[in-house]
């Protein structure tokens, strides 16, 4: 029987890692919108002792759901691969317009979270690419729950473009690791992209082994 992987021990394992963006570590959660990711991250960032997120909610727009790629590498991968920090202006939803520039050290690690951050374009800048192991349907029911109806238009929207997206462009064969919530906790299972034979420090079966 499987048990959870502490996010500490996860966050150690991410450290080990060598740098794949100038000096920073890039890990990239990617999922179905709604499959916990946010959450995830979130509490993944806590345990690496703060390290920033970057949210792809706020580089994506009403007009760019999915071609943002262009302005993430010019905004944010080069100057990390030059040791620089990054600068992007988080779009605001509501309002319909880019905010404040805002910036984003070339720390140690650095998440990007949202759906297509394991994207092709992306993935040579990338550490590690965890996939949520939770499938579309089940993903978009809880996300249309979490948003309320008010915003079921758009989600009738989005569930298309994302289908469009991960038929064109798909993240989960390429993960190192599949990211299963639990009851308590998250269970760490090798991805598809794990490659054969090496020992991953988050794939060599510590998803068997009692927490820490």
């Amino acid at each position: 029987m499987s048990r959870p992987l502490s996010l500490e021990r996860a966050a150690a394992g991410l450290r080990a890692l060598p740098p794949s963006c100038g000096p920073v570590r890039l890990i990239a959660v990617d999922g179905h919108a709604g499959s916990g990711k946010s959450t995830f991250a979130a509490g993944l960032a806590e345990a690496l002792g703060g390290a920033p997120v970057l949210r792809l909610d706020d580089v994506a727009t009403h007009d760019e759901l999915f071609s943002w790629t262009g302005r993430l590498v010019e905004q944010v991968i080069d100057p990390w691969s030059r040791g620089e920090s990054g600068m992007y202006r988080p779009y605001d939803w509501n309002l319909r317009r880019f905010g404040a520039p805002r910036a984003l050290p070339a720390a140690p690690v650095v998440l990007v979270e949202g759906v297509g951050a394991g994207r092709r374009a992306l993935r040579p800048h990338l550490a590690a690419l965890l996939w949520m192991e939770r499938g579309p349907r089940e993903s978009w029911i809880r996300g249309r729950r979490r948003d309320g109806p008010e915003l079921s238009g758009f989600w009738d929207g989005w569930t298309v473009a994302e289908s469009r997206h991960f038929a064109d462009d798909p993240s989960r064969p390429f993960a190192d690791t599949l990211v299963r919530e639990l009851p308590e906790g998250y269970e760490w299972l090798p991805g598809p992209g794990a490659t054969a034979g090496v020992n991953h420090p988050l794939t060599e079966c510590d998803h068997l082994r009692p927490p820490y």
